[in-house]
């Protein structure tokens, strides 16, 4: 029975692997299987021999399901993430989230308050409710009291029509099938409901990309409206680049050899290229901005 008290901000390795895939939104199995094959570090091992892990496992977990959700294997995935640096933060996983998340968008999910606070890894307060939707990452799925127009805006704004499967039982399901067979999201939540439960007031319609980062961001001292102006520069500068990146590829590489553009291996062959541009562009995307923002903040606060 969870209380009132909100949990404290995870800093160090103190999470069982019950606890991590708790508050990651996985099984347990699906931990094992992950770190089996390298895509998580390995637990801090503690007395009684029992492993512990930190803020670096939960947004590593965070960004694999990210990818999944994108459409990546988990091989993609293994050599994405063998790209990136050594040893980053909680922090800078979670900004590589982000950017993988700004690529497409799944279709808005459905979840019930239980569900949905299962999901977020803690207890969610009516403040915290009408805070996250007023930030766009839920909305009531009824007719209740509440306004949802602005959520709502943003499920039709925010997606481009990618029509893959997305939530955190999606990325659970694909490591389970791989590690056993057996049926896949028995531990997570469920499917979502039908079109007449959705009417429940009960039931939230929400954006599985933003929610871990919606949760984030509720206990920041940041009003409601700074947070929404921040992810409008956000999508208008990423919405530019990848026009710009694309129309780069599509001038430099498609339309360079037209006469080969109504051959279907040749056009197989350019869009598997562009899928395998994908994390690359991405990681030379994060490096910049992390650049870019650290000297804009040391020039902000500079004494």
């Amino acid at each position: 029975m969870p209380t009132d008290t909100a949990e404290p901000a995870l800093t160090e390795p103190t999470l069982t692997v019950d606890e991590l895939a708790a508050r990651a939104g996985v099984t347990v199995r699906t931990i094992r299987f992950y770190g089996s094959k390298g895509l998580l570090p390995p637990p801090v091992i503690g007395p009684r021999r029992v492993g512990h892990y930190g803020p670096e496992h939960l947004s590593r977990l965070g960004l694999i399901e990210e990818l999944q959700r994108q459409g990546m294997t988990l091989s993609a995935i293994e050599r994405y993430l063998e790209q990136l640096p050594a040893g980053l933060s909680a922090h800078e996983l979670a900004i590589h989230r982000a950017v993988v998340a700004t690529w497409a968008p799944g279709p808005p999910d459905r979840a019930t308050r239980a569900e949905l606070e299962r999901r977020a890894g803690r207890r969610l307060s009516d403040e915290d409710i009408d805070r996250l939707a007023a930030m766009g990452v839920i909305a009531r799925s009824g007719s209740g009291p509440r306004d949802d127009s602005g959520p709502a805006a943003y499920a039709q704004s925010g997606s481009n029509g990618a029509g893959e499967e997305s939530g955190a039982a999606d990325a659970s399901a694909a490591a389970d099938a791989a590690a056993a067979a057996e049926a896949p999201g028995t531990d997570d939540v469920g499917e979502a409901p039908d079109a007449d439960t959705a009417q429940d007031v009960g039931v939230f319609r929400l954006d599985p990309s933003l929610l871990r980062l919606g949760v984030q961001l509720l206990d920041v001292p940041i009003a409601d409206e700074t947070i929404l102006a921040a992810r409008t520069v956000l999508l208008e500068h990423a919405r530019a680049v990848a026009h710009e990146l694309t129309q780069l590829f599509r001038d430099e590489v498609w339309d360079a050899d037209r006469e080969r553009q109504s051959d279907p291996d040749h056009v197989a062959a350019m869009k598997s290229l562009s899928a395998d541009m994908q994390p690359i562009v991405v990681q030379a995307l994060v490096t910049a901005f992390q650049r870019s923002l650290r000297e804009e903040l040391r020039d902000a606060f500079q004494a």
